[in-house]
């Protein structure tokens, strides 16, 4: 195991800085050498979307030689399967029904947007960003942020820079177009010509060399592999012109094939115009000498489904077969709201030179609300007294010293309100999956993961004891849960009838 002074310094070093302050000075900042934070965060990215998750049909060199070099993470969980909440869930290491965003969160233009709705992220809540700002480290954002739309009013309360970024660059809403993207730069939208991952990553690329000489976090949120997917740089989408992708499960019945083939092609493409990316913000590091004292992060806010179960997309999946399934009192047809694993499970990889050993694999069942005490941590900061964190810190499972009492058991929730409604809550053990959709109990759903992984066999309706029993532990454990996080959905009948 590789564990140098440099952390347990830093942690002590943190009793000297006041919370309160707005930045460290400059002889504090001299005291220790805190680490650089790359945070590199791609949208819709599926924990199969990488060639060293297993997956060779995707071509990432880059992502592959992170995990070759860091440690990689097998049972990384988010805490809800679409966009704004996750991203809420990550910002605060609380869930996000305790902020009360449910879904994602339309921006103007979008059919379902409300102008006079006021969805989004408590500006009083304490960010991570916020905490390592106060801690002296440079902030940064670019990319997509999609925690509340802050176009709607002149304070901007949902602004980047209100929720502890120093700099902001990229989208104002939760989408733009793969290319020639209107983007926020400046206070000012503006078009920009060009790929979208390649513009966010000049950008950063920006912010790195203008302040690599003080201890920075630079989130970097790509849109991709978000679709639309094309178009694409040349060199991204040629590993896959003439690819006849294997799919997950060929033989589920109706199945649109060779519609799943082309999506996979195209989705392969734009992960892979990340992947390049990656490549320029490493190479930048190494230019740099900051390889040794940078942490680069690098996860997805939720997964995705490409034909799995039958169907595409993250947790508000959509049905890929025909004939589609009939439509139901909350559900559309053609939807197909899930907790799916393929959803809840996103890629996570961590490389620390000096601290992790090259190719360790982490088995540990960590979710997104643990990102936050980590960075924490890896800043020498302290954890904010006036701020609930859920999340634990992972720095010792990339360490490789798991503590005893690690939990392994997942918790997650997601309320669908757009387009289908569900209100489901999940927990997962390593041998067992319970989903309630306490809007309507019939789409409830129990898999047996030691013998089915693939999540294909519905138990919930088998009378049989032992399922009887697995389903009364798992449903009061949900239940427990509900009550930890302050979830009124049990008593919001009126919404649920």
């Amino acid at each position: 195991m590789l564990r140098s002074r440099r952390l347990s310094f830093a942690i002590a070093f943190s009793s000297l800085m006041m919370f309160t302050a707005p930045h460290a000075n400059a002889a504090e900042q001299d005291a220790v050498k805190r680490p650089n934070i790359l945070f590199v965060y791609t949208d819709d990215q599926a924990p199969w979307g990488f060639g060293a998750s297993g997956y060779d049909q995707a071509v990432t060199p880059h992502i592959d030689q992170l995990a070759e070099e860091g440690a990689r993470f097998t049972n990384a969980f988010v805490t809800t399967p679409v966009c704004s909440p996750a991203r809420v869930a990550l910002m605060t290491s609380r869930y996000a029904s305790e902020y009360r965003v449910l879904d994602f969160i339309p921006q103007p233009g979008h059919r379902l947007y409300d102008p006079d709705g006021d969805v989004g992220l408590d500006p009083e809540a304490v960010t991570f960003p916020e905490v390592l700002q106060q801690a002296g480290y440079r902030t940064g954002l670019v990319g997509k942020f999609h925690v509340g739309d802050w176009t709607r009013t002149e304070d901007k309360k949902y602004h980047p820079t209100n929720q502890g970024y120093d700099y902001f660059m990229g989208l104002t809403g939760g989408g733009t177009s793969p290319d020639n993207p209107l983007l926020e730069k400046n206070g000012l939208v503006e078009q920009f010509e060009g790929l979208t991952t390649d513009i966010l990553t000049d950008h950063a690329l920006e912010f790195i060399r203008e302040h690599h000489k003080q201890p920075f976090l630079l989130s970097v949120h790509y849109r991709a592999p978000h679709a639309k997917w094309l178009p694409v740089a040349e060199e991204d989408w040629a590993p896959y012109a003439e690819l006849d992708p294997e799919i997950p499960n060929p033989d589920y019945p109706g199945l649109r094939t060779e519609l799943v083939k082309q999506k996979t092609r195209e989705y392969l493409a734009s992960i892979s115009g990340v992947d390049r990316n990656l490549g320029r913000l490493l190479k930048l590091l190494d230019e740099l000498n900051l390889r040794d004292e940078t942490v680069v992060i690098f996860t997805s806010d939720h997964g995705y489904n490409m034909g799995h179960n039958g169907i595409t997309h993250k947790g508000n999946g959509s049905w890929i077969v025909e004939p589609l399934p009939p439509a139901t009192e909350h559900v559309r047809r053609g939807d197909r709201p899930n907790m799916y694993d393929n959803s809840i499970k996103v890629p996570l990889i961590v490389r620390w030179p000096g601290e992790i050993e090259p190719g360790t694999i982490v088995d540990d069942t960590v979710t997104s609300l643990d990102c936050y005490p980590t960075l924490v941590e890896l800043a020498g900061a302290p954890l904010p007294a006036d701020h609930l964190v859920r999340g634990r810190s992972l720095v010792s499972l990339f360490q490789g010293d798991t503590p005893a009492d690690w939990e392994q058991d997942y918790y997650g929730e997601y309320s669908q309100i757009h387009y289908s409604r569900a209100d489901m809550r999940c927990y997962r053990t390593r041998e067992w999956k319970l989903i309630r959709d306490f809007r309507d109990p019939s789409r409830d759903e129990l898999y047996h993961l030691t013998e089915d992984m693939g999540e294909t066999k519905n138990l919930i309706d088998e009378d049989r004891a032992e399922i009887k029993t697995v389903i009364l532990e798992l449903s009061r454990r949900i239940e427990e849960k509900m009550e930890e996080v302050g979830d009124d959905l049990m008593i919001r009948t009126d919404e649920v009838e």
